[in-house]
């Protein structure tokens, strides 16, 4: 597919996504969600892809939300397809299987730090800036946020940042959990893939496992999470990358992954 709004770099075992309209500060509007969802969906379904960066261009934004002008035209039913929408790609990309590496640089405001909170991970560089200043439009978050974030920070936090429509730093956003490291600028793609790297190193089959255990447990009380854990590490027992991982292990050399 052509893209317009993003740009897609397949570098096995990574492919990088990045939002590419700088002008206009990544915003997403239909067009550019579209895009991210045709990306993420051909990420999927390549086998040599093992973890996605996701970045904007520019420097100045990540991605400083949604396109104000799409947002003043629309009414109730549609605004209320114009969330779901939003709500379904950034769930597709949350439940991808493979490991989502956000890369934030300048602002992730609105739905920017709402695709943020759907990565599997946020790196965030010394510059960037965060906020859900969505209560200043006399809306809500739509694409997740509300959700999200207080599963991330906690609900007293979450709502501090809702309901004030503050936006925070880098430092602030990860002394609160919204992101897991702060690096220099300078550094933030260099940080981001050596972190893919080590985690693209590992057997795909138990990194995908992981993730839709830990995502599917979230949602369930403990006891029968633990059972769902217990099932998805029988099932992994029984294959081949679990025989070549023990065997490697053994043999003091670096296993070679199957996917099977």
């Amino acid at each position: 597919m052509e893209y317009t709004n993003i740009r897609v770099e397949n570098r096995p075992p990574l492919a990088v996504i990045t939002l590419d309209h700088p002008k206009a500060l990544n915003a997403l509007n239909a067009a550019t969600l579209a895009e991210l969802e045709s990306a993420f969906e051909a990420a999927s379904n390549d086998a040599g892809t093992r973890v996605v960066l996701l970045t904007g261009a520019g420097g100045r934004a990540f991605a400083a939300g949604a396109d104000i002008r799409e947002l003043a035209a629309i009414a109730a039913e549609e605004g209320r397809a114009f969330a779901l929408r939003g709500q379904a790609i950034f769930r597709r990309i949350e439940t991808l299987g493979k490991p989502v590496i956000a890369c934030i640089q300048g602002f992730a405001l609105g739905g920017g730090c709402e695709l943020a909170m759907a990565c599997t991970l946020r790196i965030a560089a010394d510059d960037a800036r965060f906020g859900q200043p969505e209560v200043k439009l006399g809306i809500i978050a739509g694409y997740g946020g509300t959700q999200r974030l207080p599963r991330l920070v906690g609900r007293g936090q979450a709502l501090k940042l809702l309901l004030s429509g503050a936006v925070i730093d880098a430092r602030e956003a990860l002394r609160i959990g919204l992101v897991d490291e702060v690096v220099p600028a300078a550094e933030l793609m260099s940080r981001a893939e050596t972190l893919a790297m080590e985690i693209a190193a590992n057997a795909p089959l138990a990194v995908s496992e992981t993730l839709h255990s830990v995502d599917e447990g979230l949602g369930l009380p403990l006891e029968l999470a633990l059972l769902r854990e217990a099932a998805r590490f029988g099932t992994l027992c029984a294959t081949a990358d679990k025989v070549e991982g023990a065997r490697a292990f053994l043999d003091k050399r670096p296993p070679a992954w199957k996917g099977e």
